[in-house]
């Protein structure tokens, strides 16, 4: 890779992060004041869906092309899972969805100077290190869900290993969903592992795909059906990605592999 690609690969990034950063700095007073009211996450959803990730999405270059491969969903709640192989994909994801859901995220990001603020507020957080936060989520989750929100969760273990199509499933998402008799929604974003990968080492801006498939349902299941429904949701993401026409997973997993080849070579 040329010095001059790599230089502006890397001033991109930096771009991404203004883009994200300057909106909630701008619009912080009033999202803080907002989460003040029992309802207030909802205009902070909205915010986020129709202003903060636009913003985002159109200022690197990214349009979302999505697809819905079901009717439109009912009022019941939903758990919305999805590959995860970007920082961009909560932003596609905020533009799949009119009706607010809440997201399920890493603690870490609370560190974050204002973002941080409204984070803490507005995202189930875990800390994946410590037991007793991943068993606080379902008692955040199940409030969210009482107040008629849906729940977002990248099931993926390990998510940032670039050189895997797509790594196994965590049992937390499923253990939910399983709990709560929510339908579980897979999504596909096939574009973003290959567009704009973890890692500044590549990476283009263009179409991300997003296709959201017919839910699975969970009535009726029980704690021993989990690992079955955690195979099932996983094989049918993992074989939505081999089925790409593009191939864009398997060219982002080849991608990876020949610049760390490259790399050790250098």
């Amino acid at each position: 890779m040329s010095l001059i690609r790599k230089f502006l690969l890397v001033l991109w990034r930096i771009w991404f992060y203004t883009l994200a950063g300057v909106p909630v700095v701008i619009l912080f007073p009033f999202l803080a004041v907002a989460l003040l009211f029992p309802n207030g996450y909802k205009f902070v959803y909205w915010t986020a869906r129709n202003i903060w990730a636009p913003i985002i999405l159109f200022g690197m270059g990214f349009y979302v092309r999505k697809k819905f491969y079901h009717p439109p969903l009912g009022p019941q709640s939903h758990l919305y899972i999805a590959n995860h192989a970007s920082y961009i994909d909560p932003f596609v994801m905020l533009r799949l969805w009119k009706r607010p859901s809440v997201f399920v995220g890493k603690m870490e990001l609370v560190k974050i100077p204002i973002f941080g603020y409204l984070y803490k507020r507005a995202v189930i957080m875990v800390d994946r290190s410590d037991p007793k936060s991943r068993k606080a989520v379902y008692g955040f989750a199940n409030r969210a869900l009482q107040e008629g929100y849906g729940v977002v969760i990248f099931p993926e273990r390990h998510y940032e290993d670039e050189q895997v199509l797509l790594n196994d499933f965590k049992r937390g998402a499923f253990k939910l969903a399983v709990d709560h008799q929510l339908p579980i929604v897979p999504m596909v974003f096939y574009d973003c592992k290959r567009k704009f990968p973890w890692y500044t080492s590549y990476g283009y801006p263009g179409e991300l795909r997003a296709y959201s498939f017919p839910s699975i349902p969970t009535a009726g299941l029980t704690e021993a059906d989990i690992p079955q429904l955690q195979k099932q949701a996983h094989a049918f993401i993992e074989q939505k990605l081999l089925e790409d026409p593009k191939k864009m997973g398997e060219k982002a997993v080849q991608k990876w592999m020949d610049y760390k080849g490259a790399a050790k070579v250098a």
